[in-house]
């Protein structure tokens, strides 16, 4: 299952971190293996993990440092693997072996329109600390909820 959370605003950043980890943790019973946090003083976002699939490097949320570019992602992207050996062939190198950092990825590489690329189910909080916007998104379907 899995569970996502998350603070974006004018806000002291102890209290922010604060308030996500009371949430994240709220959300245990969506995802009682591991948790993840994550803020650079303007967003944060929380994550627990039911694994499943890349259980050795699938932890969130993942961050790429050069922007800040974060993401925590609760579902599955069914095509991952043809988005994964494209990126690879552009020359992007990952440290998983799952579905959600091909989605940071993509981003990074395509832009928001990559979301239309994505088959499968899910909801997602991506921070792009570059622009400093942060895009939920969910499948078409809205299979995996976000509130």
């Amino acid at each position: 299952m899995c569970g996502i959370a998350g603070i974006l605003g004018e806000m002291d950043r102890d209290e922010r971190s604060r308030r996500v980890r009371v949430m994240t943790r709220a959300l245990t019973h969506r995802g009682p293996d591991d948790e993840g946090f994550f803020d650079d003083g303007q967003a944060s976002l929380g994550f627990r993990r039911l694994s499943v699939i890349d259980l050795e490097t699938g932890q969130q949320p993942i961050v790429l440092t050069d922007g800040p570019i974060a993401i925590v992602l609760n579902g599955e992207i069914y095509n991952f693997r043809e988005l994964r050996s494209e990126l690879e062939a552009k020359g992007h190198r990952f440290r998983s072996c799952g579905d959600v950092e091909v989605v940071l990825r993509l981003f990074a590489e395509e832009g928001i329109g990559c979301l239309a690329r994505l088959n499968g189910m899910f909801a997602l909080a991506l921070w792009d600390g570059r622009e400093h916007l942060l895009h939920l998104a969910r499948d078409r379907f809205g299979i995996k909820p976000q509130y």
